[in-house]
Parts: C-alpha cells; structure tokens; sequence
C-alpha cells in the first residue's frame, strides 16, 4: 500500500504573489506621489523592502523543505536589513537614498541570480518537474532585473538638477538625481510586479500533488513475494 505525505499548504506561488502585491503598491505609491524626494522615496522603500523581506523570512519555513531553505532566509535577511536602515529618519536624505537601495539591489540581486542560475542547473542535471525549472527561472530573471536597477542608480549623479519649463502650464519645474531615482525604483517594482503575478497564476505542472511515502519492509515483502499455488486439496 502506498501513503502519501499531506500538501505544505503554502506554495512557491504564494510568495510570488505576495510579493508582486508589496511591489504593486510601491510602484502605485511612487507613481501617484507629487513628491519623489529622498524622505518619501526612502519611506516607500522601507515599507516594500519590511514586507518582502518577513515574507521570505516566513516562507523559508511554510514553504521550503530543510536544505532548501538558506536562499529565502538569506534574501529575507537583506530585506528586512535594507528597510530598517532606510526606515530610520537620520538617514533619510538624498546620498542615503542611492546607498541604501544600490546596496540592497546588487546585494540581494547577486544572490538571487546565483540562486536561480544553479537551480536551473540541477533541474536539467536531474530532469526535475516543471515548477522547480520554472520557479528557478523565475529567481534568475528577478535576479537579473534587481541587478539591473542596482546598474542605472550607479548611473544617476545624486546632485543632477535640470530646470525647465513647461510653457503650457507657464511653470518651471526642476528635474534632480533623486526623482529620477525614485522614479527608477518606481518602475522597476512595476515590472516585478507584473512578473511575479504572472508567475505566481500561471499553472505548472508538479506543484501541489502529494508526495509517495516510504513504504515499510514488511509492505514490500508482501507484495514482492508470489502467492503460493494450490491444488484442489489445498496442498501447496
């Protein structure tokens, strides 16, 4: 007889959804705030940064196996790091800003790219399910992406300032280092977002199916040994 181990009831597709929703709302924040100075841009960093970051912290145990749990609670360590050091009011000035995010972006992009480079690997060594190449891919393309957010805030001069001049309003508006760096980290949790969404709604084969269990010797023994053969005076 074969058993069968009970379904984690949380899944790789929910942290991806849930952290498409904590990215969806910065990008909305960023998008729909008049103001992308360091103090606002920091404060909805930290809030993303808080969020992403105990979510991994918790699904290193909901979702992944032991052995298989270092890469979420590492990236939930740099998280959670990340938005408490831009969640502090001290540090909340525009040089803070490209420190703290290019820090949090290479740092937690590299391990993630790592992460989904060699889980890539396995799955086509060992011919793995679906969900395992998919679920590493995923990680790979995040990676990749976080990495490059890290790239083009390296490229934005903090003291950057340009005025010009809108004649149809008939204002002047200033263009600085800092908004286009909020606008920068506005865009990329946009696109995490809807990736992460994708991903986390898209069937894959091999997720939620129950796992056979070991069975016991004396099971097999059962069922590997023949039936004995009877003649009709019931002599074996």
């Amino acid at each position: 007889m074969i058993k069968t181990t009970a379904a984690r009831p949380f899944e790789v597709r929910h942290v991806q959804l849930a952290r498409a929703l904590f990215a969806a709302i910065a990008a909305l924040m960023v998008t729909f705030s008049p103001d992308h100075s360091a103090v606002i841009g920091l404060s909805i960093f930290s809030g993303f940064a808080m969020a992403t970051g105990l979510v991994l912290l918790a699904a290193a145990w909901l979702v992944y196996p032991a052995g298989r749990r270092w890469p979420s609670v590492v990236l939930g360590t740099l998280f959670v790091i990340a938005g408490l050091a831009s969640g502090v009011s001290q540090l909340r000035f525009v040089t803070m800003f490209f420190v703290i995010v290019i820090a949090w972006a290479l740092a937690t992009g590299l391990v993630e790219t790592i992460v989904g480079a060699r889980g890539l690997r396995e799955a086509r060594r060992l011919k793995t399910a679906d969900a395992a190449r998919s679920e590493s891919r995923d990680a790979l393309s995040i990676g990749i992406l976080t990495l490059v957010l890290g790239v083009a805030l390296l490229l934005v001069p903090t003291q950057y300032a340009l005025e010009y001049t809108v004649e149809e309003a008939d204002a002047t508006f200033t263009l600085t280092g800092i908004i286009i760096g909020v606008g920068v980290f506005g865009g990329y949790a946009a696109i995490v977002a809807v990736y992460l969404a994708i991903a986390g709604f898209s069937p894959r084969r091999g997720t939620g199916a129950s796992v056979p269990a070991a069975e016991t010797s004396a099971e097999r023994d059962a069922e590997a040994s023949p039936t004995p053969v009877t003649d009709e005076r019931g002599v074996a």
